[in-house]
C-alpha cells in the first residue's frame, strides 16, 4: 500500500482510485456519465435565498439598521448556510469551498458523486484508536474545504476546484459497492473536508447502513449546527482536528475561527457519537504550553477525561516549508501536559513506533492495545474492559 502522501501526489498526474494495492483509473469503476457543473450539479440544502428570507436575521443577525431603514439585495442573491463561514454568494459564483455554486438563485453541489480519491486504509490512519482498531477504512474525498490552512497536507485536493480534477459520476450505491468488494466494515469521509459534501455523504452513509457498513468523518469541525445534527444522525464516528486554541491562530493560519469549532466538538459530544480529536502541533505556532494547557483544559471539563486526545507531528507542506518538522519532545512535553490535566487517553501521532501510539489502561497502566505505525499487534480489552484489570476502556471495539 503507497503511503497518503504519494497517494495524494498521484492526483495531480491523473485521477486514480486505490483500493489496497490494486490502482485502477476511477472511469473504469464510475458509471458513465459526465456532469456539466453549472447545469447537471444537483440542488444542495442548507441555504437561503437572501430575496425571499423571512426574516433579516438570517442574513445579517439581530442588530437592527440605523435610521430604521430596510436593506435592498441583488437579485439572485443567496447565503449557503452549511458552514461558519456563511457565505454570500452572487448568482454565478461559488462559496469560499469552490464545491458549491449559485446557478440562477439555486445553490448546487458541484462535489455530489465526484469523489476524486479512494483508498483503502487503516482505521488507525485517520486517527481512530478507539474505534474498531485493526479495521479496514475505505476512504473517500472530493475538492474542497472552507479552511485554508497553511499547513495543509491534502492542500492539492481541499484548495482545488472540482473541475481542476474531472471525473465521472459516481454515486452512492457504487461506492458502498467497492466498500464491499474491497472488504472493508467501515467507509471514511476524509482527506479533504467532507462537510463540502454533505448531501453525498448522507446519501453513502444511510446507503451503507442498510448493508450493515459503518460510517465515519474526519473533519474541521466549521460546520453549522442543522448540517451536524443531520450527520451525528447517520454517521458512527467522528474526528475533530482541533488546529489550536487561540482565535488569533484560527484567524492567520487556517483562515477560520475556532468558537466554531468547539460548538461542534461539544455537540458531537452532548450527541454521543464517538469523538476523538486531533492537534497537529505547529512550531513555534500553536505548541506553547499555555495553549496545549488550555485545550486540554477545555477538553476535560467540556467533553470528559475518556475523549481520545492525538497530537500529532507537523511535517512542512503547502506554505509552511520554512517550519522544521515538530520535535518529538514537544509531542511529549504536550501529552504530559494533557495527562496531568485528567486525559485518560491522549497519543502522540506521526512519530512510528512511538510509545505513546499504543493504548494503556487509565486504571492499572498496562498496554491494552500494542500498536507498530498504524498497524494493531495486540489487543487486550474484553467486552469493552481492561483484560488485566477489568477497568473500562472507552471506545467502541465490536
Amino acid at each position: 500500500m503507497i503511503s497518503r502522501r504519494t497517494f495524494i501526489r498521484n492526483l495531480g498526474k491523473g485521477i486514480l482510485i486505490i483500493a489496497g494495492s490494486t490502482v485502477l483509473p476511477l472511469n473504469l469503476l464510475a458509471r458513465e456519465r459526465k456532469l456539466n457543473l453549472d447545469t447537471d450539479a444537483p440542488r444542495a440544502r442548507y441555504w437561503v435565498s437572501v430575496e425571499t428570507a423571512s426574516s433579516c436575521a438570517v442574513c445579517h443577525g439581530p442588530v437592527p439598521m440605523s435610521g430604521g431603514g430596510s436593506y435592498r439585495h441583488e437579485k439572485n442573491l443567496i447565503r449557503c448556510l452549511l458552514c461558519a463561514q456563511g457565505c454570500f454568494i452572487r448568482a454565478g459564483k461559488r462559496g469560499r469551498c469552490r464545491a458549491r455554486m449559485n446557478v440562477d438563485g439555486e445553490l448546487r453541489s458541484l462535489v455530489y458523486g465526484r469523489p476524486v480519491a479512494i483508498h483503502t486504509d487503516p482505521i488507525e490512519k485517520k486517527p481512530f484508536y478507539h474505534y474498531l482498531p485493526g479495521a479496514a477504512a475505505f476512504s473517500l474525498a472530493t475538492t474542497g474545504c472552507p479552511l485554508s490552512c497553511r499547513f495543509c497536507q491534502n492542500w492539492e485536493i481541499s484548495q482545488a476546484a472540482p473541475e481542476d480534477h474531472p471525473v465521472p459520476y459516481t454515486p452512492p450505491d457504487v461506492i458502498v459497492h467497492m466498500a464491499q468488494k474491497n472488504k472493508a466494515p467501515v467507509i471514511a469521509f476524509t482527506y479533504n473536508e467532507p462537510t463540502v459534501f454533505t448531501e453525498y455523504m448522507v446519501d453513502i452513509a444511510k446507503e451503507a447502513k442498510k448493508r450493515g457498513i459503518r460510517s465515519v468523518l474526519v473533519t474541521c469541525g466549521f460546520m453549522n449546527e442543522d448540517p451536524l445534527s443531520e450527520l451525528c444522525s447517520c454517521l458512527d464516528a467522528i474526528k475533530v482536528d482541533l488546529k489550536g486554541f487561540s482565535e488569533d491562530f484560527y484567524r492567520e493560519v487556517c483562515g477560520a475561527e475556532l468558537y466554531p469549532v468547539l460548538k461542534t466538538i461539544k455537540f458531537i459530544a452532548k450527541k454521543k457519537v464517538h469523538l476523538e480529536i486531533v492537534n497537529l502541533v505547529v512550531p513555534t505556532l500553536n505548541d506553547s504550553e499555555s495553549m496545549i494547557s488550555a485545550l486540554a483544559d477545555w477538553l476535560y471539563k467540556e467533553v470528559g477525561p475518556d475523549v481520545p486526545l492525538h497530537f500529532t507531528r507537523f511535517h512542512p507542506d503547502y506554505r509552511l516549508l520554512n517550519l522544521p518538522p515538530t520535535p518529538v519532545e514537544v509531542l511529549e512535553r504536550a501529552r504530559k501536559i494533557a495527562m496531568k490535566r485528567g486525559l485518560h487517553y491522549v497519543y502522540v501521532g506521526n512519530v512510528p513506533d512511538h510509545p505513546a501510539n499504543s493504548t494503556y489502561c487509565p486504571n492499572c497502566g498496562k498496554m491494552v492495545i500494542s500498536r507498530t505505525g498504524f498497524f494493531v499487534k495486540q489487543i487486550h480489552i474484553k467486552n469493552g474492559k481492561c483484560a488485566f484489570c477489568n477497568r473500562k476502556i472507552s471506545g467502541v471495539w465490536a
